[in-house]
């Protein structure tokens, strides 16, 4: 169902690992009739591209070389994104602990990430989208009409990725914890589009909130807008 002109809409949704992005993109398309398009996604089948051909995950131009050979497709659905990797579904995969590790070290890649903005750009070239990351609103469409910056505790977003990586046969809970905080330290000190809330952002802090609760802001605001230009 769309709602109002929301089929033109652009729906930025961008925040630290583990903040519940993904969940909420999914969601939000869902109800307002759009489609989600996940960065993140993007980045973590390049990662995934790297470390099936053994490249230097730390060097640009070895990197800025495998991209240009690189295609990336999504495939939007209930649900989430199918993710094709140089025409091979990569969907399951690259939500394994050693791609996403490996998508915030090449994520950190000024080349890399100019080469991504140019394929998010195109994919959203007509609006009717809700996209989430770290820089959606910021940089790759700072002309969005609605921008979100989700947070939430570190301590909390921890607990919310070992929950969701399956607890048992996984990484330690305290593991897991300091490897999301130092992402959280690469992405916020990176030279490129360093993680930060877009200037006009609206920042829903869901540390104390059920994915509900959330949920039912992000609503508010997308209708509070579209009240406004109706």
């Amino acid at each position: 169902m769309t709602y109002g002109d929301a089929s033109r809409l652009i729906i930025t949704i961008d925040g630290p690992a583990g903040a519940g992005k993904s969940t909420v993109a999914i969601r939000i398309a869902e109800h307002f009739g759009l489609l989600n398009l996940e960065s993140g996604a993007m980045y973590r089948a390049f990662a995934l591209k790297a470390i099936e051909t053994d490249a230097n995950l730390d060097s640009a131009e070895g990197l800025g070389s495998l991209a240009a050979n690189t295609r990336i497709k999504l495939v939007p659905g209930r649900g989430g994104n199918s993710v094709y990797l140089d025409g091979v579904d990569v969907t399951k995969r690259i939500r394994e602990p050693d791609v996403t590790a490996a998508a915030s070290r090449v994520s950190v890649h000024p080349e890399i990430r100019k080469w991504m903005v140019s394929m998010q750009r195109e994919l959203g070239a007509e609006g009717g989208i809700v996209m989430e990351g770290r820089d959606i609103g910021s940089v790759v469409f700072p002309e969005a009409q609605i921008k979100i910056f989700l947070d939430a505790a570190a301590e909390v977003r921890g607990q919310r990725r070992y929950q969701q990586n399956g607890k048992t046969g996984a990484q330690p809970a305290e593991s897991v914890l300091a490897e999301l905080r130092a992402r959280d330290r690469r992405d916020r000190t990176r030279a490129q589009s360093p993680l930060a809330p877009a200037p006009n952002a609206v920042i829903v802090d869901s540390t104390n909130l059920s994915l509900d609760e959330v949920l039912a802001r992000v609503e508010q605001i997308v209708h509070e807008h579209l009240q406004r230009r109706s």
